[in-house]
């Protein structure tokens, strides 16, 4: 018996004892006098149990029929086995034109054993901070690293801005290690699209913040701090992940859903991913993009001297020798002039990007140069911490013999 069909209850025993009249005991109710008299007829032909709600027991002219129920059960164990309920939902729909509620397809999941609830634990509490007003204020970024095809090709990294007021990605690349040029790339496209933000608010990754070593050598200042410094962009670094939590949690959604959207699409490689990425950031932030306190966008134009070429590209100095040659990451130059003496021992600055060809200048004027291929020379090999994963340094070391002189 319910709580409502227990107080029907004592209001019935009370009318019994001649304490209450129909007009009081219909007001208590809340009920008309004429349906207050309904139900003291069933009460004193049936007894207790005529107060029972008739509808007990009955299927709801609501319920899903249990011939969807089962396809749906099926399509999930077929195709969406390691789906949450909100995911599964959505696909649902979009494939197969089954429209459920997400709650009814979370406790069939649950029924049938192929979602299980997670029991949250007592996490250490954060202050929030309030999201910036405009976009375009803030940009938040960083580098997730994951088994984004499931074994189907290599472990890759995915690097990704996320505008800190409206929560859209604006732009991301796979990555096969997380680099300073993996990040200048998708800055690129972050400029040619929305133009200058205000600032990049990253962690302590050595793409953005000096480490010790450099600190030695008198280096202040990262590759792409000075890019950002050129652009006016101000660089933020955070001290720990909860500081940039909207990129944090980012990540953990395109764990989920990227993953499986690349699985249903057939994607194995990062070059599929990336051509892949615009269709699906557009349907993403369809749905978790949120609306600016402040419609104003903060985005700067690029100006004039802003030359996206030469801000990117890196720069690095040479002193040319007595016949005008220098060498650069192993490689022999000759500069080729009209007026050699002029340009004996003189200083020279060198431009270069990765796979693309060098430019000389000196004195802020480009000097015409070719490569000497009579010389070339071997560098060792430089790794991030990061990319030590992925190079041959990673070998098993060798055991020496059991009679071996060092031993």
């Amino acid at each position: 018996m319910s709580v409502k069909e227990a107080g029907r209850l004592g209001i019935m025993r009370q009318m019994d004892k001649k304490d209450l009249t129909p007009k009081k005991a219909a007001e208590e109710l809340g009920l008309s006098l004429k349906q207050l008299r309904r139900v003291r007829k069933r009460y004193l032909t049936e007894g207790e149990a005529g107060l029972l709600s008739k509808k007990r027991g009955q299927v709801s002219g609501n319920k899903i029929p249990e011939k969807i129920r089962d396809k749906v059960i099926s399509l999930l164990r077929a195709k969406y086995i390691d789906f949450g309920p909100t995911l599964a939902c959505e696909k649902l729909l979009e494939r197969h034109k089954l429209q459920l509620s997400r709650e009814t397809l979370r406790n069939w999941m649950i029924e049938e054993g192929i979602w299980v609830s997670r029991k949250k634990k007592d996490k250490r509490v954060y202050q929030r901070r309030p999201r910036r007003s405009q976009f375009g204020a803030l940009l938040q970024g960083d580098g997730s690293h994951h088994d984004w095809f499931e074994g189907r090709g290599e472990k890759c990294c995915l690097i990704h801005f996320i505008d800190d007021a409206t929560n859209e990605i604006t732009s991301a690349k796979f990555s096969p290690t997380e680099t300073t040029e993996a990040y200048l790339v998708c800055l690129r496209e972050h400029l040619e699209r929305h133009g200058r933000p205000l600032g990049l608010y990253v962690d302590k990754h050595g793409t953005f913040k000096v480490n010790r070593e450099e600190l030695k050598k008198g280096v202040g200042i990262t590759h792409f701090g000075k890019v950002l410094k050129e652009l006016g962009i101000e660089l933020i670094c955070a001290h720990s992940p909860q500081a940039k939590g909207r990129i944090e949690r980012s990540n953990g959604i395109l764990q989920d859903r990227l993953i499986k959207e690349m699985r249903l699409e057939g994607v194995n490689t990062i070059g599929q991913a990336n051509a892949f990425l615009p269709q699906f950031f557009e349907k993403h932030n369809k749905c978790f993009r949120k609306e600016a306190a402040n419609l104003e966008n903060a985005h700067r134009a690029m100006r004039k001297e802003d030359d996206l070429e030469r801000i990117f590209a890196r720069k690095d100095k040479r002193k040319l020798s007595k016949d005008l040659t220098f060498q650069h990451h192993g490689i022999l130059y000759l500069i080729e002039t009209k007026t050699p003496n002029r340009l004996r021992h003189a200083s020279v600055d060198v431009l270069w990007t990765d796979n693309q060809p060098i430019k000389v200048e000196y004195d802020g004027k480009k000097l015409k140069c070719k490569v000497w291929e009579e010389r070339i020379y071997e560098q060792p090999l430089v790794l991030d911490s990061k990319e030590i994963g992925t190079s041959w340094v990673n070998r098993k070391p060798i055991k020496p013999s059991r009679h071996h002189p060092w031993r």
